[in-house]
């Protein structure tokens, strides 16, 4: 069974990474999950941009979310 390492992300660098990669994410608010499985499709410094589905896009405030990439080993 793989198990899943989840990696936060915080610079514009990591959030590349995880963009490129298509890592899956997981996002916190206020300590409780608003997103989960949605990969990154755009990001700035003040918004990121999820796509979980096609037309299912969710726009994210970088700075009251914590984002965390999901990867397996």
């Amino acid at each position: 069974m793989a198990k899943a390492h989840n990696r936060r992300l915080l610079t514009d660098q990591d959030f590349e990474e995880a963009m490129e990669l298509q890592m899956g994410l997981r996002v916190f608010k206020d300590n409780y999950i608003v997103e989960s499985g949605g990969i990154i499709i755009q990001f700035n410094e003040k918004t990121v941009v999820l796509q979980a589905g096609i037309g299912d896009l969710s726009y994210l405030a970088r700075e009251s979310c914590e984002f965390f990439g999901i990867k397996k080993h």
